[in-house]
């Protein structure tokens, strides 16, 4: 189903068409595709979820974003599980000093393994409200239900929201004998499954015949990450990885000399990395099949981009220097080595 909405998106019936175009204007247009699928989710992470007295939850883990908005896209999370508004979440990302050991980010797994967490710590903060608003109800914990932020008495309209209950907790009056003061959770989740994201990335390049450069003009991808938390940061991290894919596949190489091995790359006046100017808007659509191998049915995206990227470029560059008898080419195709491939030099 990826690959087919993703030759659907990309146009692949008038690709006849666009080569014609191309060839009129002295390029060679080329079309290729990859499929993927990735394992990832896995390892750990812990986190603790804390209210203080005023009914803020602060949210720590282990994990840390390097980028990718994981701060919204943990709010988002215990929003979900406990009905709470943005303004009463804080989130602070890696600080083992303060809640142990956990193996971090990285693997395209956070949203895995520390919304797992998020996840069984949301319930275990509902069980023990559920006792408290019990008590302050007067009413039997096993008729108390959570709804959308609210422990409700179940078959009457009486009802006090987790704010509340976190407030009250700090009152002994308000807890069970059984349980401390305070409203909080911790928990360390490991993934002991992974998950499997996939997709189809399709790359359309023209190359100037006369110098080998290579335009990258059409990109399109379809993906299925399970369950999509946030869309708008989820694309973020496919521009962001489809962009270091082309980099790698076209541009960038670290080049020493012969004679005594020193960098000649060695800023980035020479290291040529890609730029929003070379690069055309990427379209994009997503399949959600729900992962079953953790509790949030997400899969991971952050390397997904690069990781479709690379085989996508290469193959729509060789298709285009197919006239010329070229079945491969070794990364990165920069201008000199697509000449040199033309001209039945080394590729």
């Amino acid at each position: 189903r990826n690959m087919d909405e993703a030759l659907t998106l990309a146009e692949h019936a008038s690709v006849a068409d666009r080569r014609a175009g191309a060839k009129a204007r002295g390029k060679l247009l080329g079309f290729g595709f990859s499929t993927y699928t990735e394992p990832d989710g896995f390892k750990d992470n812990r986190v603790s979820m804390q209210f203080d007295p005023t009914g803020q939850l602060t949210v720590t883990l282990t994990g840390h974003t390097n980028g990718q908005g994981h701060k919204t896209t943990f709010s988002q999370i215990v929003a979900d599980k406990l009905g709470l508004p943005f303004n009463n979440i804080t989130v602070v990302q890696g600080d083992t000093d303060r809640i142990g050991p956990g193996s971090g980010s990285g693997g395209s797994r956070t949203t895995t393994v520390a919304g797992g967490a998020i996840h069984y710590g949301a319930l275990e903060i509902i069980d023990k409200g559920k006792q408290i608003a019990a008590r302050m109800m007067e009413a039997s914990a096993e008729d108390i239900a959570f709804e959308s932020g609210q422990f409700v008495i179940t078959g009457t309209d009486r009802s006090i929201d987790l704010a509340a209950v976190a407030v009250a907790s700090f009152n002994d009056a308000n807890v069970p004998e059984n349980l401390g003061l305070g409203l909080e959770a911790a928990n360390h989740y490991v993934a002991r499954t992974y998950s499997f994201p996939c997709g189809c990335h399709v790359c359309e390049v023209e190359i100037d015949q006369d110098t080998g450069m290579v335009d990258v003009t059409r990109y399109q991808m379809v993906s299925d990450f399970g369950v999509v938390i946030n869309p708008m940061l989820v694309e973020g991290q496919l521009h962001g990885g489809v962009v270091q894919g082309i980099g790698q596949a076209l541009n960038e190489e670290s080049v020493y000399d012969s004679d005594n091995g020193q960098l000649i790359t060695g800023s980035g006046m020479d290291y040529w990395t890609p730029r929003a100017r070379e690069l055309p808007n990427f379209d994009w659509a997503v399949n959600e099949t729900r992962c079953e191998t953790n509790p949030l049915g997400v899969k991971g995206c952050g390397e997904s981009g690069p990781t479709a990227a690379l085989p996508a470029v290469i193959n729509a560059v060789v298709d285009a220097l197919a006239p010329f008898g070229v079945t491969h080419i070794d990364m990165p195709a920069t201008p000199e080595r697509i000449w040199r491939a033309m001209n039945k030099g080394n590729a």
